[in-house]
């Protein structure tokens, strides 16, 4: 049996509606999606099919990469009691921009990632005000480090304060991102659409595939659902 083979009979998916009438099983496409969300080029991507006797080309892994982080429904509803927010300073297609996410802090859910051009107060209230829109989070404690985000909190009525104790979590996640950032030659070439579309992927991948060590090696939406 090929290795192309046996991959098409061994992975599970449940994203079969995705991509109708293409002429790659779904499998072999999810594989290489989530390749990509790990760090490794569509190019490099390529070459892993070509060993595993699949043909497929570079312009085919792009689009399915894109395809897949746009069907993708967000993380489920979460009540968290405990969130920590930050935002990072990156760059896509040469500018630089601000990529902000929150975590529960006893979950570890990555609640929601979104790039804005500058930092502060606007920003800072707009991003919470999507958690707002997509979680429970009106008793949840925000754990910031300044950064716009106490004015916002009063803003919107949310709970927090500064801490500069209990952030190892983001801190260490903002550690994963750039080490996949790296991996792109430290910026995304394209848009801050495409950063968008890549972080949407990398945030399905974090909470339902990533094993989490502090998880006892489950994925985040594990613990949601359980």
């Amino acid at each position: 049996m090929k290795p192309g083979d046996l991959l098409e009979e061994t992975l599970s998916v449940d994203c079969d509606g995705v991509w109708e009438n293409e002429r790659t099983p779904t499998p072999v496409r999810v594989f290489g999606v989530r390749l990509h969300s790990m760090g490794l080029s569509v190019r490099e991507i390529v070459a892993v099919f070509e060993w595993l006797d699949v043909d497929r080309s570079h312009g085919a892994d792009w689009n399915w990469t894109h395809t897949l982080s746009e069907a993708q429904a967000d993380p489920p509803t979460a009540s968290p009691s405990r969130v920590v927010v930050d935002e990072k300073q990156i760059t896509a297609d040469g500018e630089k921009k601000w990529l902000y996410a929150a975590i529960d802090t006893d979950l570890k859910l990555l609640l929601e990632v979104e790039v804005f051009s500058r930092r502060g107060t606007d920003p800072a209230a707009a991003f919470l005000s999507r958690l707002i829109e997509q979680h429970n989070v009106s008793d949840a404690e925000f754990l910031t480090d300044a950064g716009g985000y106490l004015t916002a909190l009063a803003w919107l009525n949310l709970r927090g304060g500064l801490d500069y104790s209990d952030r190892n979590l983001i801190e260490k996640w903002f550690q994963t991102v750039a080490m996949r950032i790296d991996r792109f030659h430290t910026f995304w070439r394209g848009s801050p659409a495409s950063a968008r579309r890549w972080l949407r992927r990398f945030r399905h991948y974090y909470n339902h595939d990533r094993p989490n060590q502090a998880l006892n090696g489950r994925a985040p939406v594990e613990e949601v659902l359980n």
